[in-house]
C-alpha cells in the first residue's frame, strides 16, 4: 500500500455461511487498527449480516439475498433489482480496495468486476502457505496489501436488549437467591447445540441425554438446549424441532431450557448468557468463540487445524473416523472437566 494511502476505502466481500463471515472479522479488525482512517465497508448476504451488526469496525454494511433465501412475498425479479441497486450505490463509491476472503467464488468475482476497484485481492493459494487457520489465511491479505499481518480475535456485538429478555424466561431458580425456593441450582450453565448440517457432525439424543445427566450429577449444572427450528424434511433449511423434542424428553427431570431461535440475532443474543458450550463444528461454535465462551468441540469430517475456534478455550475431539457418533458421553464430560479446570482465572 503506498505511504500516502492513510485513508483508502476498502469493501469486503463476503458471501459464504456464518462461520465464514465470523472468521473473517480478524481481518476487518486488523484493517481497523492499522488503518484507523479508512472507510471499511462489507457486502454479505441478508443470511449472514446480523454477524456484523453492530460491529464498531465498519463504516457501513451492505447486504443482498441469495435466490434461495427468498422470504414469503418476495420474488426472484425483485431481490435482482434490489442486487443491482447495490451494486451501482457501490460502484458509485470509487473504492480502492476490494478483498475476498473467501476465495474465487464466482459470484463474489463477478461482483468485484461490476463495482469494481482500483485493486482486488483474492484469497489464494499465496495467503493459504504455511498458515492452517482459516482466520490467518483470511489475514494474509493484509500482507499483500503492504500491512502488517495480525490475527486478532474474532468479533461479535450481540443485542444485550434482546439478550436480558431471553434471560428473563429462564426459570426462576436459575438466577437470584429467593426464600421461598427449595433449592437453588449453582452449577455453570452450559449451551448444548443439538445441530449440525453434515451427518458426520451430528451427537445422538442419546449422547447428549447422558451427558446433561452426568454433568448436572457432578456440577450442578443447568442447561440452554439450542438447535436449529424447523422441520427436518424443509429442503433449504432442515431443522431438527423432532430431536430436540426427543432431548427434552430423556431429561426430564434435569434443568433443561429449551431456547428455539429462529433468528440469528436470536441466537447470538443466546450464546452471550451462559458459561460454556458443547457443540459440533459450524458457524453456532464460531459465534460463541468470537463471545469468548470456552467451549468443547466435536469435529467429525472437518479439518480442527483450519476451522477450529480461534483464540478461546477449548477442548476439540476428533476421531479417525471423522465421526462425531463415535465419541462417547464419557469423552465429552472427561473434556468437558478438563476445560473447567484450565479456562478457570
Amino acid at each position: 500500500m503506498e505511504s500516502t494511502a492513510k485513508s483508502p476505502r476498502i469493501l469486503v466481500i463476503r458471501r459464504d455461511n456464518i462461520g465464514d463471515l465470523v472468521c473473517t472479522t480478524p481481518l476487518i479488525r486488523a484493517l481497523r487498527e492499522q488503518l484507523p482512517g479508512a472507510y471499511i465497508a462489507a457486502l454479505v448476504t441478508r443470511y449472514n449480516m446480523a454477524v456484523l451488526a453492530g460491529n464498531p469496525d465498519i463504516d457501513a454494511l451492505f447486504s443482498y439475498t441469495k435466490a434461495k433465501h427468498l422470504e414469503p412475498g418476495e420474488s426472484r425479479i425483485g431481490i435482482l433489482w434490489d442486487r443491482l441497486v447495490t451494486i451501482w450505490k457501490l460502484r458509485h463509491q470509487r473504492f480502492d480496495w476490494i478483498l475476498l476472503p473467501g476465495g474465487p467464488q464466482r459470484s463474489s468475482l463477478r461482483f468485484a468486476k461490476m463495482i469494481g476497484a482500483k485493486h482486488v485481492l483474492v484469497r489464494d493459494n499465496e495467503d493459504a502457505a504455511g498458515r492452517p487457520h482459516h482466520v490467518e489465511q483470511c489475514c494474509h491479505q493484509l500482507v499483500r496489501m503492504g500491512l502488517q499481518f495480525q490475527t486478532p480475535s474474532t468479533r461479535l456485538a450481540p443485542d444485550v436488549h434482546l439478550a436480558s429478555d431471553i434471560r428473563r424466561g429462564f426459570p426462576v431458580e436459575w438466577n437470584a437467591p429467593q426464600p421461598s425456593l427449595k433449592r437453588q441450582i449453582k452449577g455453570p450453565l452450559i449451551a448444548l447445540h443439538l445441530s449440525a448440517r453434515k451427518p458426520s457432525q451430528r451427537w445422538s439424543v442419546e449422547n447428549f441425554a447422558a451427558l446433561a445427566r452426568r454433568l448436572h450429577a457432578e456440577l450442578d449444572a443447568k442447561f440452554l438446549l439450542l438447535w436449529s427450528p424447523g422441520s427436518a424434511d424443509n429442503p433449504l433449511h432442515p431443522g431438527d424441532d423432532a430431536k430436540a423434542a426427543e432431548v427434552l424428553k430423556a431429561t426430564v427431570g434435569l434443568p433443561v431450557y429449551p431456547v428455539p431461535t429462529h433468528r440469528l440475532e436470536e441466537l447470538i443474543a443466546t450464546l452471550s448468557l451462559p458459561d460454556t458450550i458443547i457443540c459440533s463444528d459450524g458457524g453456532t461454535m464460531h459465534l460463541a468463540a468470537a463471545l469468548g465462551k470456552p467451549m468443547v468441540t466435536l469435529f467429525g469430517d472437518s479439518d480442527p487445524e483450519h476451522w477450529g475456534p480461534w483464540k478461546v478455550p477449548h477442548v476439540t475431539l476428533h476421531k479417525p473416523s471423522r465421526e462425531v457418533a463415535d465419541i462417547t458421553v464419557e469423552e465429552v464430560a472427561a473434556a468437558f472437566l478438563t476445560l473447567t479446570r484450565t479456562a478457570q482465572p
